[in-house]
């Protein structure tokens, strides 16, 4: 009972990681319909920044500020010098190709900067320790990166549902020409979303870096399981990030905990079923 509790609360801790990873890619794609393959290369930059100012400074938590700044920035130059460019096209192919090029050549350079040797991030003092959590004990930092994914989650619906800039991003989807007539420079409006998107993996790379550690490859292995949560919840779909996100996120941890050898199956057979059930995705809309 005790190793089932543990495995639970792990997976719901691997979850909320994967919802902000998945909450920054789904606003990319769904908001304006872009395809980026170095989404997973913005987390793993994001965990380093993070480790350079715990070790140079000494403080987590303005990691935890700074480092989704800089990427956000970063994001913001890459969308407008190179991706903005792509608009327009008949661009998937485009932008998976200049992304997964991105992505291929971050790796190379966050692997010449900080080195090809795991490293760890240790949690804040603050949230250091354990506490019980019915009949075990667990971490106190990973109970909070619980609260912070479902806070992370209402406060983008939020945004998207009930604020003027959430209405101004649904309406530039739904027709950005018409939204340009009315005086809105929507090339900002995207800029933001892709610079938000980034943002927010570069913040699960901070959160994420006591619990996965840092290495190459990470940042790959990272953005698979990303992609299957986004294909599963449904292309696009805050809610289907966040759903699609527990379902993975629970069928890794087990998966690992009690079928090891069959860890990577059991996540593919996952998004196999909800395909074959729902080729949409569980939140997707029918047709996308």
């Amino acid at each position: 009972m005790e190793t089932l509790i543990i495995q639970l609360l792990n997976g719901l801790v691997f979850s909320m990681l994967l919802f902000t990873m998945a909450a920054g890619l789904s606003l990319i794609f769904g908001q304006m319909d872009v395809i980026n393959l170095a989404h997973g290369s913005f987390y793993l930059l994001g965990g380093y920044i993070g480790l350079t100012m715990v070790r140079r400074l000494g403080s987590f938590w303005l990691a935890l500020v700074v480092a989704p700044l800089v990427v956000g920035a970063l994001g913001l130059a890459l969308e407008y010098f190179f991706l903005r460019r792509l608009y327009g096209r008949h661009r998937h192919l485009d932008q998976v190709l200049f992304t997964f090029g991105l992505a291929l050549i971050a790796a190379d350079l966050i692997r010449w900067n900080w080195g090809a040797y795991v490293e760890s991030v240790p949690p804040p003092e603050l949230l250091s320790g354990q506490i019980p959590v019915f009949t075990v004990q667990f971490p106190v930092y990973r109970l909070s990166l619980i609260a912070v994914g479902v806070t992370l989650a209402l406060g983008l619906g939020l945004l998207l549902e009930r604020t003027r800039i959430g209405a101004i991003i649904r309406a530039g989807v739904a027709d950005a020409e018409m939204v340009s007539a009315l005086g809105i420079d929507i090339h900002k409006v995207f800029a933001g979303v892709f610079a938000l998107g980034v943002a927010l993996a570069a913040l699960a790379g901070v959160l994420g870096a006591p619990v996965l550690n840092l290495y190459p490859g990470l940042d790959f292995e990272i953005l698979i399981l990303t992609l299957v949560v986004v294909v599963v919840g449904g292309l696009g779909t805050l809610r289907g990030a966040f759903f699609g996100s527990l379902l993975i996120g629970m069928a890794d941890t087990f998966g690992k905990a009690f079928l090891p050898e069959f860890a990577l199956f059991l996540i593919f057979a996952v998004m196999a079923v909800v395909l074959l059930l729902r080729p949409s995705g569980l939140f997707g809309l029918e047709g996308t």
